[in-house]
């Protein structure tokens, strides 16, 4: 199924519901689970340096330092099972997609706060691919200029996110907690680090 465009005003944001099959999506959850370097990364928040809720690893090329809330993260190497996920990105999208954030949220209590990828390292108009498996959890986009306006879906397992165009200067996106009872959950955001 192609990625189909979402109803946002001044943005450009597609969904592929099921761009890998239930069978790849649930041997690269399990491959990341056990062979990503898993880190609580610290981040400066309203002034004092705090624990992300959640577990991350900064992973790319050499030269795809990373500087993220006031911290700079280098790049850990690529684990193999990434390796086909980042080349058939690159195809599809016809882009060289050169690091990416993995997250790991252990259950409801690991979120991620309002933001937007919009570091200089990224570029005036990031292309921003971001991949879903395990649990399903809702993800939630905000207008900046009117806060009203807003998105909120439910990212299943093996789902394909692409966020692009003005999409990160106009609005924030956030994974908020849940007190439901909920599986663990992988996020990888893709990116293009430029002067790397």
């Amino acid at each position: 199924m192609p990625l189909s465009p979402l109803p946002l005003a001044d943005a450009e944001v597609r969904l592929d519901r099921h761009w890998l099959d239930p069978g790849q999506a649930d041997a690269l959850f399990a491959a990341l689970r056990e062979h990503v370097a898993w880190e609580v990364h610290r981040i400066r928040l309203f002034g004092r340096e705090v624990d992300s809720p959640r577990l991350s690893c900064w992973i790319g090329d050499a030269g795809t330092g990373y500087r993220y809330s006031g911290v700079r993260f280098e790049p850990r190497p690529w684990p193999a099972a990434l390796l086909p996920v980042r080349e058939r990105l690159c195809k599809e999208l016809g882009l060289d997609f050169n690091s990416v954030l993995a997250n790991l949220y252990r259950d409801g209590h690991d979120a991620m706060g309002w933001h937007s990828d919009a570091e200089p390292e990224l570029g005036a108009a990031p292309v921003i691919a971001s991949v879903s498996l395990g649990a399903a959890r809702r993800f939630a986009l905000k207008s900046r200029a009117q806060p009203q306006q807003r998105l909120t879906l439910e990212l299943p397992h093996g789902s394909l996110l692409v966020m692009s165009g003005p999409t990160q200067r106009n609005y924030r996106h956030a994974l908020p907690r849940t007190a439901r009872p909920i599986g663990a959950r992988i996020n990888l955001t893709f990116r293009q680090i430029l002067g790397a």
